[in-house]
């Protein structure tokens, strides 16, 4: 039986009753909301009003959901998707600018691009297989989210694009790039990031981006096939062959350089811009 949506930051079983519910001022939307299913948790990201992109509230609630996974063997399987119109459209270039402008030294920056690197690491490091269920654009620090589940279905309407180029700055969001390159390959990658190119799903199935593609009225079904024959596997050979395939994939990437990427990005943004 499916528990109840929850709008919280972790992943507890079922919404706290009305009587435990402190008093005063409603507190300000979650940005995620919670499903379990038995060993399924369904996390989705919940822009509410604003636009659907990774501000640091999110990345700090997926971060506090993965951490949380540590103290909760029985949840094998998480399965992240969005309620907005698209899943994700990048990180808050917003949150970057005030953050820059209270504290030109960039120290603020770097701070909240660290968060970035620490979410992708938990979710590469987490015992449970990670499933992206993709709709609509998938831009910039959403592929990169994305490309760090272990496995990703997406919509056929689905548009992917790294921006980051074309905005200025070098893609450093979450030490992505060695994930990106490792999973698609360095040539394909190096044309997409140089080029800032629109690409759509069918592209994205053939570099590796995506291991299915299906109509978007199909996704949930295409997701549930396999996450229903994931949840009937032995717990202990799921979390051992996931972490030989994360260490096999990370013997890859042996100059990685993910920790650098929070200075690199704040380095590029309190530098000063010369006219072109």
């Amino acid at each position: 039986m499916n528990s109840p949506i929850i709008s919280a930051t972790v992943p507890v079983p079922d919404a706290a009753p009305e009587h435990a519910r402190p008093s005063g001022p409603e507190p300000a939307p979650a940005p995620l909301s919670l499903t379990r299913s038995g060993p399924v948790l369904h996390v989705r990201l919940d822009p509410a009003t604003r636009e659907d992109v990774l501000g640091t509230a999110t990345v700090d609630a997926l971060i506090a959901v993965l951490d949380g996974l540590h103290d909760q063997p029985d949840i094998r399987i998480l399965v992240l998707s969005s309620l907005g119109e698209d899943f994700c459209l990048g990180a808050d270039r917003g949150e970057f600018q005030d953050a820059l402008a209270a504290d030109p030294t960039g120290t603020s920056v770097r701070r909240i691009a660290d968060k970035a690197q620490r979410l992708c690491q938990a979710l590469e490091n987490t015992h449970a297989v990670t499933v992206a269920r993709l709709h609509g654009r998938v831009v910039g620090a959403g592929l990169a989210l994305a490309a760090y589940c272990d496995l990703r279905a997406g919509a056929d309407s689905c548009r992917f694009r790294m921006p980051e180029v074309g905005l200025g700055l070098a893609p450093a969001w979450g030490g992505a790039m060695g994930r990106l390159v490792a999973e698609a390959g360095a040539s394909r990658i190096r044309e997409l990031m140089l080029t800032c190119d629109e690409f759509d799903a069918d592209t994205a199935h053939r570099l590796g981006l995506l291991h299915k593609v299906a109509p978007l009225d199909g996704l949930d079904d295409a997701v549930a096939a396999w996450t229903r024959p994931l949840a009937r596997r032995s717990p202990q050979a799921l979390v051992l062959t996931k972490r030989m395939l994360t260490g096999y994939a990370k013997a890859a990437r042996t100059a990685d350089t993910a920790l650098l990427d929070a200075h690199l990005f704040a380095a590029q943004l309190t530098q000063p811009r010369t006219a072109t």
